[in-house]
């Protein structure tokens, strides 16, 4: 398997207060664990800016301009209770999304089987008007449309296994029934979205897990719930929300899984990108703020991509 890394040092330049969970420091981490030499063979590429209008694909122009117009010329700017922009947050915010559709170019041109993207900020609690949850643009939401209208992928697929429910996606894709969007998280939990009964189109499948869930429950929910929905719908792209929050060492929630899971759930959908979607499958950062199981957790999930 060809797998690609794209990072950027500008993600390093979206500064968050002190002892905010979402802060630099979780993209050192990553880059310290896959400088190691068994990631030798991992294709690194320096993220491209982004195309602008690509953010219109999932979000109005006015939001848009309401977002770019809060980034402050210095210090931090509070966008809402848990989201802050500084100077260079903006061009942090267009080189994801940059990333994230080369990604996509890479998988369905042949470049990559598979992609991992490590940026930040995060993007799946961004809803179509509302930037939250340290969110600003929903970049799985932007890569999957560009997925659509660059390369005529009918049908992609958002596998979200970030513990908080990605219900910026959920609300994106809601009516929608050419994209799947599959959720395990816990619940009750930030944002409060993600029941079962929320099924949108028929194309929104979520497995909320109580707290203390651990790999069994967890895994068992990957195979009644998220593999067979997949298997089902045929994606011609599966796009991982790939947050590592769940990890139990996380802060920020109650779900005890190991890195040995992320590995697991990952070749599981490595299995179904080979079965249905030529490999194409691409890994998107969104959260994990305990930086040992962060990074302790993309190594295994890199690994696997790397394995096949």
């Amino acid at each position: 398997m060809t797998t690609r890394l794209y990072t950027h040092p500008i993600f390093l330049e979206h500064i968050t207060p002190p002892g905010h969970p979402e802060r630099p420091d979780r993209l050192r981490a990553i880059e310290r664990v896959l400088d190691d030499e068994a990631f030798a063979a991992l294709d690194r590429v320096k993220a491209p800016e982004g195309d602008e209008a690509t953010i219109l694909y999932a979000h109005p122009a006015d939001f848009v301009a309401r977002v770019r117009a809060a980034i402050p010329d210095e210090g931090i700017a509070r966008i809402d209770a848990d989201t802050t922009a500084s100077p260079k947050s903006w061009q942090a915010v267009i080189t994801a999304i940059g990333a994230a559709n080369a990604a996509v170019d890479d998988v369905f041109t042949g470049r990559a089987d598979n992609v991992f993207v490590a940026a930040r900020p995060p993007g799946h609690h961004a809803e179509k008007t509302t930037a939250m949850g340290f969110c600003f643009f929903n970049t799985a939401a932007i890569a999957a449309r560009y997925a659509q209208k660059k390369h005529g992928a009918e049908r992609v697929a958002v596998v979200d296994w970030d513990v908080h429910h990605g219900n910026g996606t959920q609300d994106i894709f809601w009516d929608d029934p050419s994209v799947l969007y599959c959720s395990t998280h816990q619940m009750p939990l930030y944002p409060g979205t993600g029941a079962k009964n929320e099924t949108g189109a028929g194309n929104i499948v979520n497995a909320p897990l109580a707290p203390q869930t651990g790999s069994e429950v967890f895994r068992d929910a990957f195979l009644s719930r998220v593999l067979p929905a997949l298997d089902n719908f045929a994606p011609d792209l599966i796009i991982i929300s790939a947050g590592f929050d769940a990890h139990h060492r996380d802060p920020l929630a109650e779900i005890n899984l190991t890195e040995d899971d992320f590995d697991w759930a990952t070749g599981q959908l490595m299995q179904r990108a080979t079965r249905h979607s030529g490999n194409r499958l691409v890994s998107l950062l969104e959260g994990g703020y305990d930086l040992q199981g962060l990074a302790f957790s993309v190594a295994a999930h890199v690994g696997r991509l790397m394995k096949g």
